[in-house]
């Protein structure tokens, strides 16, 4: 069963990594993946939480923090040293057939830590403010699996690490979320 199941995330692996290669995607998904790429983001939202909500703002501000930080911790110093799982770009016997567009890294590669995060800080955003503004589903799952796409696209992760990455992620974002909910009462959520 393992073994089919490694079978077919080499195989999608495969028809995402070469079987989907364009020059539009060579150069978009290296940029996607790019954490630097998405600081201005990361610092609008920060001012938006502060701007609107003051002291209760920052507060918003630690509890997603938070949410990244946990899931960043619990992905890349506790279950990444536990599975081992060596990424497309290091396994030898899988190395020849890996289109590499970005430096490999010298982690491993179960769960992906970027897939991880950053649906952390998709589902975390969800869930504060759905209720407010009912489009934020779709941008913020669009943006956190694009992310995710490009790791399997420039070859550092196969796709089993990502999708468990985005479950592991989605789980902690909304958990924190919850307790903010729960323990923040920032404004009236249900508007």
């Amino acid at each position: 069963m393992l073994e089919q199941l490694i079978k077919l995330d080499h195989q999608v692996f495969h028809a995402i990594n070469t079987g989907m290669s364009n020059a539009f995607f060579d150069c978009l998904m290296p940029i996607l993946r790019d954490k630097t790429v998405w600081i201005p983001l990361y610092i609008l939202i920060i001012a938006y939480f502060i701007y609107n909500y003051k002291l209760k703002g920052l507060y918003l501000v630690l509890f997603l923090a938070a949410a990244v930080g946990l899931a960043d911790f619990t992905s890349a110093s506790l279950i990444k040293p536990l599975v081992k799982r060596d990424r497309p770009c290091q396994e030898v016997s899988y190395q020849q057939e890996v289109i590499s567009r970005v430096p490999c890294g010298v982690g491993k590669s179960f769960p992906s830590s970027h897939a991880t995060d950053h649906f952390a800080i998709a589902i975390f955003l969800i869930t504060i403010f759905y209720r407010r503004w009912k489009w934020i589903i779709y941008i913020g799952v669009f943006w956190a699996a694009a992310i995710s796409f490009a790791q399997v696209y420039v070859g550092v992760h196969f796709p089993i690490d990502v999708i468990c990455g985005m479950l592991w992620g989605s789980l902690i974002g909304f958990l924190v979320a919850k307790l903010c909910i729960k323990y923040l009462p920032v404004f009236d959520y249900k508007k």
